[in-house]
């Protein structure tokens, strides 16, 4: 398969199922009830945006913040890893994660009139794990445009399909039912697990010559 071909595969894997959509169904069901469908459909559309315009920001500031930091892009590689495999592993055990966020922010989020930004966007899809996860993806883009085009191509497609799935997020629940909403996020939670390994792997291949070199 071609190298860029591969790139974009591994992006969107790593993109959309650490920003897992399907995982946010019943809080967005459950915050939003009582609302109207078009006012449903109003809050996952500010949502998505929100968190595209939220991972854009991070992908394109990611080397600034490496070298603010002092950071090494292999560091955070295994960093962004190891945050990523948590994620996984709660996905697999169709658990909400403490990482995407916590349950008291949850509530303090879903009191306020507007839940678009906060909870919905900010944390529930464009948490740390996602932010991490594009920062790595950049990283790796290593300044070529096509990967860079290609990073911010599957950021914005992610977020057009989170607010197709959201808007469609009451027929999805009668259809799939919970257990069904655990079998999807099982089986992209154990492709995410094989995805944040692959970041330490990489992490840890940038490293290794900075170890035994004594710098």
């Amino acid at each position: 398969m071609p190298e860029l071909a591969t790139f974009a595969l591994v992006t969107f894997s790593a993109v959309f199922f650490v920003v897992d959509p399907f995982a946010v169904i019943p809080l967005f069901l459950s915050i939003t009830r009582g609302d109207s469908p078009a006012k449903r459909s109003a809050t996952a559309l500010k949502a998505s945006i929100v968190s595209v315009v939220t991972l854009t920001v991070f992908a394109a500031t990611g080397e600034f913040i490496f070298r603010l930091f002092g950071i090494t892009v292999g560091s955070f590689k295994i960093a962004g890893g190891l945050l990523l495999f948590l994620v996984a592993l709660d996905m697999m055990r169709a658990q909400p994660s403490r990482v995407r966020s916590s349950p008291e922010e949850q509530v303090e989020g879903s009191a306020k009139d507007d839940v678009a930004v906060v909870p919905l966007a900010i944390p529930m899809l464009a948490g740390p794990g996602a932010i991490a996860t594009v920062t790595v993806l950049m990283s790796q883009a290593r300044g070529s445009f096509s990967h860079i085009a290609i990073v911010i191509a599957v950021v914005v497609v992610t977020g057009v399909l989170t607010f197709l799935i959201l808007r469609a997020s009451t027929r999805l629940e009668r259809l799939l039912k919970q257990t069904g909403l655990n079998i999807v996020s099982r089986v992209m939670g154990l492709i995410l697990a094989a995805v944040a390994v692959q970041f330490v792997v990489n992490g840890i291949h940038d490293v290794l010559p900075l170890i035994t070199s004594g710098r």
